[in-house]
């Protein structure tokens, strides 16, 4: 009986986050843009923090099919979060790897973006990647905001609240604009919040707060010395004054008799 040998069948793997491209080398549109990104990154990261997963990211590829990977027809986000994932550094997003795709995104508009990311993009992420929630904002009309939800396989769009907020139920945050000056520009930025309208602070905000609590501490902390040192010299003079001898004084409030001596002038 002669041996039959099988043919061996090669299976082509996915390429992996390491063998694909992470950076097509385009800046955001505008500092203001750059800006916007990093202020909804960083305040999520205090808030990501508190948690044992999840991954936030900006303006980098976001990739979802291997037909994607070969027409190269689609870039990343602006902005994206994705919960239920380890936490760690990636170049680039890879759904196949992951085993899901984010769970918010949110793009930048300007002039030359608008158009697709309201259409062509808005699209992708609704019928392709599946991404929940998605909402765009200009940082330079400040008007022009939206947001979106899945219903049904298709983006219903959000009403604002009382508090003039977009809700994401997938993260139990808000968006609400804030008017002040981030990295030295004096904008309207898009923030995250918590329901109430208290906002995430950033990193840097932390720090600040921190500080200016530290400083309200010390300050306090001089003051309850200074009152001590007042009422401690009134002390002083009032048992003097009362006829009690420098040593009988200092029986009673522990001080040196040097120190009487000084305080009683």
């Amino acid at each position: 009986m002669s041996e039959t040998t099988l043919p061996i069948t090669l299976i082509e793997l996915p390429p992996t986050q390491a063998e694909l491209p992470y950076d097509d080398g385009i800046p955001m549109e505008s500092a203001r843009h750059k800006a916007q990104m990093d202020l909804l990154i960083d305040a999520l990261i205090p808030w990501l923090s508190q948690r044992e997963d999840g991954f936030v990211g900006g303006n980098m590829f976001v990739y979802y099919s291997l037909a994607q990977v070969k027409n190269k027809d689609f870039k990343g986000p602006d902005f994206f979060v994705v919960l239920g994932v380890p936490k760690g550094e990636r170049k680039s997003w890879v759904v196949w790897e992951e085993g899901k795709a984010p769970d918010v995104v949110i793009e930048l508009l300007s002039d030359s973006t608008a158009a697709a990311d309201k259409n062509e993009k808005k699209l992708i992420y609704q019928n392709q990647m599946r991404v929940p929630e998605y909402f765009w904002y200009d940082p330079f009309n400040p008007d022009d905001w939206a947001g979106f939800s899945i219903q049904q396989r298709v983006y219903q769009p959000l009403v604002v609240n009382e508090r003039n907020q977009l809700l994401s139920e997938s993260l139990g945050l808000a968006l609400q604009r804030w008017q002040g000056n981030y990295k030295g520009i004096d904008a309207t930025w898009l923030r995250w919040a918590t329901l109430e309208g208290e906002l995430l602070p950033t990193p840097e905000e932390q720090e600040r707060h921190y500080a200016e609590q530290e400083s309200r501490r010390a300050e306090q902390e001089r003051q309850r010395a200074d009152r001590a040192e007042s009422q401690l010299l009134q002390t002083v003079r009032n048992l003097i004054a009362g006829g009690m001898t420098v040593e009988q004084v200092a029986n009673i409030t522990g001080l040196d008799v040097s120190a009487i001596e000084q305080l009683r002038f």
